[in-house]
């Protein structure tokens, strides 16, 4: 019998490590198969550019796939079994199961609303494609002087307020951060930031942490009222609640607590990628949830599969950050140079050439997706027998 991979959710990490597993093993000894609720590959890290209209092309996951030997399921996840092994599903004609020798958990996260009263019933949110749309058809009704809030000063947030603001300069269009705006950068890039701010008129509201939501805009803790007819929640990320459901090991967050290659540390036969898994990078620090950590994780788990699958060498390469790529608009951008534990250092790019550099890498990052063996291909065949692999990752 064939060695059965199953790779739960097709955003980078998961498109990523089928791809990257379709490379290095061989399709007589294993089955690999994606499981995603969506038909296409969706760029998540674009849909700041959906919501303002955009056209994004659609990347069907049969074409990714097409010669590559992955069977791709579209289904929703509503359950995974790590005692007898199975996934739950839920499709088009009703429900089914799926059976797995090696789980690669790649769900990903969705919009945390953190327990703030309003959200859920007035914010909207860009962490997936229904709701970029959603916000796309609400911001299309808003005729000129309309309000909108962007609440969150991290990188989605800014991607998020400078797209709205060039892309409809009719609008009032205002940030609420947290704290200071774009304080974690270095002095020289926060500088480049608000002078962004400016050129498009958006106005910033620092140290404003949300009480709560209303349907005409938001309330601070400290009283302050930011009116807006809508409002953008972009204050960070949280994981579906499926693994946490499970015996898996899971940090308080709900993310997968894996080691150095990826792997579960309860369950051998389990490895999670992507914003599902909690794995520790540079200096002990949590690697963060992004689609810069979601790349290297997902070829880190798929090559420690194939390698342990095929008796070869497993690979050890630490994951670090290089930079953090910020779009504001489509004509200008930051790229901020950063330690390994994600630090800003002095050097920067900012400008046309920082968004020009920040487009080739959200290109790059689809193109490898969509073309996941173009590059060398070495199929190496599974060096056991199927219970003798079960036996060893038990």
């Amino acid at each position: 019998m064939k060695h059965r991979i199953v790779v739960l959710g097709a955003g980078y990490a998961g498109a990523i490590a089928a791809g990257r597993l379709a490379k290095r093993l061989h399709p007589e000894d294993t089955e690999i198969t994606v499981v995603n609720a969506d038909a296409d590959f969706v760029e998540r890290v674009r849909m700041h550019q959906l919501a303002t209209g955009q056209h994004l092309k659609p990347r069907p996951l049969t074409d990714v796939y097409a010669g590559t030997g992955v069977e791709v399921r579209q289904a929703r996840v509503t359950a995974v079994d790590v005692d007898r092994r199975t996934v739950a599903l839920v499709a088009e004609h009703g429900t089914g199961e799926i059976g797995y020798d090696t789980l690669v958990y790649a769900l990903g996260s969705a919009a945390a609303n953190h327990g703030v009263p309003g959200v859920v019933e007035h914010a909207y949110d860009i962490a997936g494609r229904p709701s970029a749309l959603r916000l796309r058809d609400r911001l299309d009704q808003l005729a000129a002087g309309g309000t909108v809030l962007v609440v969150g000063g991290g990188l989605t947030g800014l991607e998020a307020v400078t797209e709205i603001a060039e892309a409809r300069p009719d609008l009032d269009v205002a940030i609420a951060a947290r704290g200071g705006l774009g304080d974690w950068l270095n002095e020289k890039a926060q500088r480049h930031l608000r002078g962004v701010c400016d050129r498009l008129g958006i106005t910033v509201h620092e140290h404003a942490d949300i009480a709560r939501v209303e349907a005409t805009g938001a309330v601070t803790v400290d009283g302050r009222v930011l009116p807006a007819q809508v409002t953008v929640w972009t204050a960070g990320f949280a994981v579906h609640p499926i693994a946490a459901a499970t015996s898996l090991t899971v940090a308080p967050t709900g993310q997968i607590v894996v080691d150095a290659t990826m792997r579960s540390v309860s369950h051998p036969e389990v490895y999670a990628v992507g914003d599902a898994a909690l794995a520790e990078g540079p200096g002990g620090k949590p690697l963060r949830m992004s689609c810069a950590t979601g790349g290297p994780m997902a070829w880190q788990a798929a090559d420690a599969i194939a390698a342990r699958l095929t008796g070869r060498k497993i690979p050890k390469t630490g994951l670090r950050y290089f930079n953090q790529c910020i779009s504001l608009g489509r004509r200008d951008g930051i790229i901020q140079y950063v330690t390994a534990d994600d630090r800003a250092k002095p050097s920067l790019l900012t400008g046309r050439l920082a968004a020009r550099y920040k487009e080739i890498v959200c290109t790059g990052a689809a193109w490898g997706v969509s073309h996941p063996t173009m590059y060398p291909v070495r199929r190496h065949h599974i060096a056991a027998t199927r219970a003798e692999i079960l036996t060893a990752v038990s």
